[in-house]
């Protein structure tokens, strides 16, 4: 498998390949000093935008790393997911340069997804005693604090850049559509409503604007390797345009991917 990193430019739709790497790698986020963070192999790697290559990031004993992790709003701290001793996803915090990781989820599976805006708070989703839901703690740790109820399964939760909403992706009875609902689980909202299975919500930060993959009918979780869209909507909902076709799935834009002045974001494409 080849991976490639991509730019997409709003202002033109023009598509950019930053790195075109022999390999499988996943999941960028943007860091307002020009570079993106993935992850492949159970590690993470920054790619700088003027001289791209991947360049591990020391994550100590944490070898096991998904594609949930993210970058604080003050661009100091990396929340990362991995598996712990006992093979289940939690949530750890470590700089953003590398270093020794803090464990802040002490339940499991708990997957990162996004920060708050004022960097006190992170948004996950876990497994409880029921189906996947949408959870937040402080960023410190301790007690968490669950946010959603009666979905067959959530994902993707990821804050709007005022801290007002949460998005997410849920599914009842089948459908896999776009919600938001408020940090203390009031007001929920659809906000796309088709035959698409949509996933991975996210807001943009001038608050204009979400991104997200939407999968054919039909499909059953966030799996790899299909035909996709990246789709753009209004962030006051409305009807969503088509970006891109693209080969991917699993791995494109699991996590928050833009630039910070919302003129463009990243995201993975594959090729078999």
């Amino acid at each position: 498998m080849r991976s490639e990193l991509c730019l997409y430019d709003l202002a033109d739709d023009r598509v950019t390949v930053l790195l075109d790497h022999d390999g499988h790698i996943e999941a960028p986020n943007w860091h307002p000093d020009g570079y993106l963070i993935v992850n492949g192999g159970g590690l993470l790697y920054r790619v700088d935008l003027d001289a791209p290559k991947l360049a591990l990031i020391d994550t100590g004993f944490v070898t096991a790393c998904n594609n949930d992790h993210g970058i604080s709003p003050d661009g100091e701290t990396l929340a990362i997911s991995a598996s712990d001793d006992s093979g289940q996803s939690c949530i750890y915090t470590l700089p953003v340069t590398g270093g020794t990781p803090e464990r802040v989820t002490a339940k499991v599976p708990s997957y990162w997804h996004g920060w708050s805006p004022d960097g006190t708070t992170l948004a996950y989703v876990g497994k409880r005693e029921g189906p996947f839901g949408v959870y937040t703690c402080p960023v410190a740790g301790g007690a968490e604090t669950c946010v959603t109820t009666d979905f067959d399964h959530c994902d993707g939760p990821d804050y709007t850049p005022d801290g007002a909403w949460i998005w997410f992706n849920g599914e009842r009875d089948g459908d896999v559509d776009l919600w938001r609902i408020r940090p203390d689980g009031t007001d929920l909202e659809q906000m796309t409503d088709d035959s698409s299975v949509n996933w991975f919500p996210h807001p943009s930060p001038d608050g204009q604007h979400v991104i997200y993959l939407a999968y054919p009918q039909g499909t059953h979780g966030h799996p790899a390797n299909l035909q996709v869209f990246l789709r753009l909507m209004p962030a006051t909902g409305g009807i969503p345009r088509d970006l891109l076709d693209l080969f991917g799935g699993q791995g494109t834009i699991n996590v928050p991917c833009w630039a910070p002045d919302s003129t463009r974001f990243a995201f993975m494409r594959f090729v078999i």
